[in-house]
């Protein structure tokens, strides 16, 4: 294990939050695989390349990764050691020869420099207590000209998951929700801050783009609802309200959720940034 700069953030995803996203890893995957093929398409990943996985979670990531870099090698490297639990039975399970978790802080972990060709991030950038110090420690892992790509939360008015929740204002403290200050879910929400974070740790040719995908949250409202509320940020505003808040919570959620329901399940868009550059060749 290695150390931890983000001393909150490496509490919270070895307590509830990462222990939710282990056991619930398909659901999380269920929302987010839509953005898989676009961030690994932009880190154009292939042949023998080494790749790094930042924030890898679970390992979905990571693992459609090695199968890119058939002759290479994928390291996943993430805070919390359920997840990480899970990405290596995931792996075994699958069959992926190619890759290895760590568990440490991708701010200040001593990574090999110049030791990979890639490194990619499907949400896992936006935790940093430093960005800069974290992205310049990336920076000097990846080879001259080495190539980053994430994706990281667009604006917080544009997650339709975020507008459901809303529906719960009257109920839940939900002030903290969409935060952009400190590190957290909407921390790289502005471009222009993006940009300037990626300078900051001597990237250059950085580009923002949009991306959107449609995620399945349940398989109906009620499922979607539940699932919700059992997340982490959820869970912690339904600890400070009594029992039958809690279940007009559930209630109102649910019928917030409805107008989602598909034949496919309930279907959310998120919108995400899409975030490329590189490291300078003489730098």
């Amino acid at each position: 294990m290695g150390q931890f700069a983000n001393t909150a953030q490496a509490e919270a995803w070895n307590g509830y939050e990462g222990a939710q996203w282990a056991r619930s890893q398909e659901r999380w995957d269920a929302v987010n695989d839509g953005f898989n093929q676009p961030l690994l398409d932009a880190a154009v990943i292939a042949g023998a390349d080494a790749v790094l996985d930042v924030g890898c979670g679970t390992g979905r990531t990571t693992r459609l990764a090695a199968r890119r870099a058939a002759r290479g090698r994928v390291l996943g490297l993430d805070l919390s050691g359920p997840m990480l639990g899970s990405a290596r039975e995931s792996a075994v399970r699958e069959g992926v020869a190619n890759v290895a978790f760590m568990q440490g802080d991708a701010q200040v972990h001593p990574l090999d420099g110049g030791a990979f060709d890639a490194v990619i991030s499907r949400y896992g950038m936006t935790f940093f207590g430093d960005p800069v110090a974290a992205f310049a420690n990336l920076r000097r892992a990846l080879r001259p000209g080495g190539r980053l790509a994430f994706i990281c939360a667009a604006e917080a008015e544009a997650q339709e998951w975020l507008a459901a929740l809303a529906s719960l204002k009257d109920i839940l403290p939900l002030g903290g929700f969409g935060n952009a200050d400190g590190p957290g879910m909407f921390s790289l929400a502005d471009p222009g801050r993006v940009r300037a974070l990626l300078a900051g740790g001597g990237f250059e040719e950085a580009h923002v783009r949009r991306t959107e995908a449609m995620g399945k949250w349940g398989a109906d409202a009620a499922d979607a609802a539940a699932f919700l509320l059992d997340s982490g940020p959820v869970r912690h505003l339904l600890d400070q309200v009594a029992q039958p808040a809690r279940e007009a919570a559930r209630q109102v959620l649910t019928a917030a959720l409805r107008r989602h329901e598909t034949d496919h399940g309930v279907r959310m868009r998120s919108s995400s940034w899409l975030v490329t550059a590189r490291r300078p060749v003489h730098g």
